[in-house]
């Protein structure tokens, strides 16, 4: 039996928030009031880290930005972005983490609560086909209106996720002899829930309490 790999992003394969670090990236380009956008982007983080986070109202908040600009001009911007803040980021333990899941020949998948606009690029870059992501709704032109489509890929929207794509694809979570989740944060506690295998990485502290009351197992991918 083949088996299932899923990955969070943010603090996990990543040392970094990619969406609280673009929110900082558009400050930092001029495309937003730099106080009041921090502002807003940190208290949503905040509510975020203590899993109270009403995402269809971050989404609003975080994709003003991007429709106020072109589809071109939000390429090129995320162009920068990759270059200057998520490409420093990269770690060889996380790639490799990745590459020995895939050499085994793992179902693999990114689960994230970030949207599809800032993760795709990132999720081609550590090499992973399947990318489950906040989607955000695009009007003509392939313009972003603010809006999600479908279930939001956030706490236990992310196992309504993996269980939909697996669907498309003929296949449920027993299909495979082990399921590994890797994730930092007790937001994915429903996912974490589903795995055979699941992996605190990078924890937050309360994650970590949560983790060694179950004797899960706990990895450090980097400092």
């Amino acid at each position: 039996m083949r088996n299932l790999c899923l990955f969070d992003l943010d603090d996990t394969l990543l040392p970094i928030d990619s969406d609280h670090g673009w929110g900082e990236f558009v400050t930092r380009i001029g495309w937003v009031d730099s106080a009041e956008f921090a502002r807003h982007n940190n208290a949503f983080y905040a509510q975020y880290q203590a899993g109270q986070l009403d995402i269809h109202a971050y989404i609003a908040f975080a994709t003003e930005p991007l429709r106020a600009h072109t589809p071109a001009e939000c390429a090129a911007a995320h162009l920068q972005f990759m270059a200057e803040v998520i490409a420093p980021a990269f770690r060889p333990s996380a790639l490799e983490l990745v590459r020995l899941h895939r050499s085994c020949g793992d179902l693999i998948a990114l689960v994230t609560a970030t949207n599809d606009f800032v993760t795709a690029p990132i999720a081609d870059a550590f090499g992973i086909d399947d990318l489950l992501a906040v989607r955000l709704e695009r009007g003509a032109g392939g313009t972003i209106t603010g809006r999600i489509v479908g279930t939001p890929s956030y706490r236990e929207g992310k196992v309504t996720r993996v269980t939909e794509w697996l669907a498309a694809q003929g296949s449920t979570w027993t299909d495979f002899e082990r399921v590994s989740v890797y994730s930092d944060s007790v937001n994915d506690l429903p996912l974490l829930d589903r795995a055979t295998d699941p992996v605190a990485t990078n924890p937050t502290p309360a994650l970590r309490a949560i983790a060694e009351a179950r004797d899960w197992r706990i990895l450090k991918l980097f400092d």
